[in-house]
């Protein structure tokens, strides 16, 4: 028998805060450095990519071009593995444990020294996202990994050095979610449900654009953040934003 809705809404509620609450508790010291290398490379001229594979890209394009948000931050697209966009969707799962595929982004993108670049994956274990920071990291980036350490612990990495994503990055912000993602079970539904990464992980990028821009504040330098377009004014404010910083935001382009 199935719990009441009600329930099931509750528990998964506390799971996500529960998370949540780790994060804020365990990864602070993480946040910290993060947003310092990002108030780093913004206030010396540098540029910032954020790039996720598959249901990984949420989080990662939820601080590209966004109100409320920092202007600099930039989605690293690879074609065929941001979100579900294609057909069949299992294609971009696939494109993940292609050897070689991170290598080319890299190089025909506009990334150059200095710059930081955020590596999201949860599971950090594919080809894709443990080449993009090994190749990232040699090309000079500032390389920040956004996954769950427990794959790490508890699976095998698919990438031909048995490494994870965890391992070729300067920083690793830890989402803390149990391998497997789905945070909820009941005895009628077959499988566990109800994933929570997007969640948590989103909350840690917010956080750490928040962290830095504060940190610029705090240096004298202005953050360059985003308004709504939705509010009077906002369309002009973007708009000099852009112009001031149109070497540095590729999204425009």
């Amino acid at each position: 028998m199935t719990e009441p809705r009600e329930d099931l809404a509750d528990r998964y509620f506390e799971a996500a805060i529960g998370l949540l609450r780790r994060v804020r508790d365990e990864e602070s010291d993480a946040i910290g450095a993060a947003a310092t290398a990002v108030a780093d490379a913004v206030a010396d001229g540098g540029r910032i990519f954020v790039f996720g594979a598959g249901h990984s890209s949420l989080p990662a394009q939820d601080v590209v071009y966004r109100a409320g948000g920092l202007a600099l931050m930039n989605l690293l697209a690879v074609p065929g593995v941001v979100g579900v966009d294609v057909m069949p969707a299992t294609l971009g799962s696939a494109l993940e444990q292609v050897d070689g595929l991170a290598g080319v982004v890299l190089a025909t993108s506009p990334v150059r020294r200095g710059d930081v670049l955020f590596v999201i994956s949860l599971s950090g274990r594919n080809a894709l996202p443990v080449e993009m920071a090994q190749n990232a990291r040699a090309l000079g980036l500032t390389v920040i990994g956004v996954t769950s350490v427990a794959y790490a612990e508890q699976t095998s990495s698919r990438h031909v050095s048995g490494t994870f994503l965890k391992d070729h990055c300067h920083i690793v912000l830890d989402s803390k979610i149990a391998v497997g993602d789905a945070v909820l079970s009941d005895d009628a539904i077959p499988a566990p449900f109800a994933p929570a990464s997007t969640v948590v992980t989103s909350a840690l990028m917010q956080v750490v654009v928040a962290t830095a821009a504060t940190d610029l504040a705090a240096r004298g330098v202005t953050p360059p953040m985003l308004r709504s377009g939705n509010v009077d004014g906002g369309h002009e404010w973007n708009a000099q934003i852009f112009e001031q910083y149109r070497d540095r935001i590729f999204f425009r382009h």
